[in-house]
């Protein structure tokens, strides 16, 4: 089985406490299901397993026993609770039901309001929040007859998760394929996490840039990108609408998150004022070139014995410009240094006039998953230990939303 540490680091603490009911239905996908059950536990939740028929006869309810620790049930006749009511009983204080897989044939059920079956009466009887994560193939799932069912589940209210595209069980590869534990676990994360930044438009700067020579050289950095935009991931499951100016990075973009491509720094400064209307948080995270070359050579400089002198030029201060207009969004700026961390953090604070800054010595984090920062403002200096940059991202958030409920 999968790794999930980087995940229950990033997320273990939002669901941590909670009580889910994993429905598994019939499908090959049902494998994942067991996965999934081992990261959730991992990460703190309570998980009861209820199986279709269909879905025990490819993961037997044993083995989601052994994982999660609780019993899990395949049916009505499976033992009935002492009350005779399993499909009352279980649901009373879950905190959400996860369907996953979710097979055609249960959505089809699901969506008639049919309850023939534990998990079907289950869903029917729920005061809870319902998640389905799709599993089929390509052609089941691009059917009307599947298409019209999962319209019907969304106007219920009922949150459908994925499927996304790939290789499938029959050999095709397409739609239809079952998120993995890693993204649903995510998911649910997403939607129990404080929604403190909600109504909030936050753009974030991440990433290196890079300041061309000539057409194949330039001056860059070694940011990979990984704290902007955990910090986007993080606005976003606080419910904020993100925007995220990247430099180039390798990185794929957080769900939920708006991602507008930026070179050099001259292109990153046109972006962010070009998107600007209504931000409410503005967080300089990239790591933007100070200085540019005067001027790019056309063509490839060829290489000769001769000593070369580049004329280098200041770039643009895209955080100090967005402090300085007249009406600016709250700012957030990082500062990476190499020694003496708070006097050159505060300096650049204030210098700046930001409400808040984040700093952190070049050696801790940079290029790293974790890192150690120190969080500024005007209430003094709030360390943080060294921690994954995921998690650090929601400990930031939480700063910068607790200082907008008193600006």
């Amino acid at each position: 089985m999968s790794d999930y540490t980087h995940v229950i680091d990033e997320l273990g603490q939002n669901l941590r406490g909670r009580r889910i009911v994993l429905g598994v239905s019939g499908g090959i996908a049902a494998y994942k299901a067991a996965e999934l059950t081992r990261a959730l536990g991992r990460m703190g939740v309570d998980v009861h397993v209820v199986l279709t028929e269909a879905g025990a006869r490819f993961v037997t309810p044993l083995t989601f026993q052994a994982l999660s620790g609780n019993r899990a049930w395949s049916g009505f006749q499976d033992g009935e609770m002492e009350d005779g009511m399993p499909h009352i009983t279980l649901g009373r204080g879950i905190d959400a039901i996860l369907v996953a897989p979710a097979s055609a044939n249960f959505i089809a059920r699901l969506a008639a309001g049919f309850a023939n079956d534990l998990l079907s009466t289950l869903c029917l009887a729920r005061d809870c929040p319902l998640f389905v994560a799709p599993a089929m193939n390509r052609q089941m799932w691009e059917n009307p007859a599947t298409r019209r069912n999962v319209a019907l589940l969304q106007a219920d209210g009922i949150i459908v998760l994925g499927p996304c595209v790939g290789e499938q069980a029959c050999g095709e590869t397409g739609p239809g394929r079952m998120l993995e534990p890693e993204a649903l676990c995510k998911e649910l994360t997403a939607f129990f996490t404080p929604k403190l930044l909600a109504g909030r438009k936050v753009m974030l700067t991440a990433g290196p840039t890079f300041e061309a020579i000539d057409p194949v050289r330039g001056i860059t950095n070694s940011s990979s990108g990984k704290m902007g935009y955990a910090l986007a991931a993080a606005c976003a499951r606080a419910g904020a609408e993100v925007v995220l100016v990247s430099g180039p990075v390798t990185l794929p973009v957080p769900a939920g998150v708006r991602c507008i491509n930026a070179t050099s720094a001259l292109q990153m400064r046109d972006e962010v004022f070009a998107a600007m209307t209504g931000v409410d948080v503005f967080i300089a995270v990239a790591a933007v070139a100070d200085y540019r070359p005067a001027e790019s050579a056309v063509h490839k400089i060829k290489k000769s014995g001769a000593a070369i002198h580049l004329e280098l030029v200041p770039n643009p201060d895209i955080l100090a410009e967005v402090a300085a207009l007249p009406e600016p969004p709250f700012c957030v700026g990082f500062a990476a240094e190499s020694q003496e961390l708070d006097a050159y953090a505060e300096a650049k604070r204030r210098a700046k006039r930001l409400p808040m800054l984040v700093g952190n010595l070049l050696g801790d984090g940079l290029g790293g998953d974790e890192n150690t920062i120190v969080i500024y403002d005007e209430e003094g200096r709030h360390p943080l230990p060294r921690a994954p940059k995921t998690y650090l991202a929601q400990r930031i958030v939480e700063r910068i939303a607790c200082l907008l409920s008193t600006k």
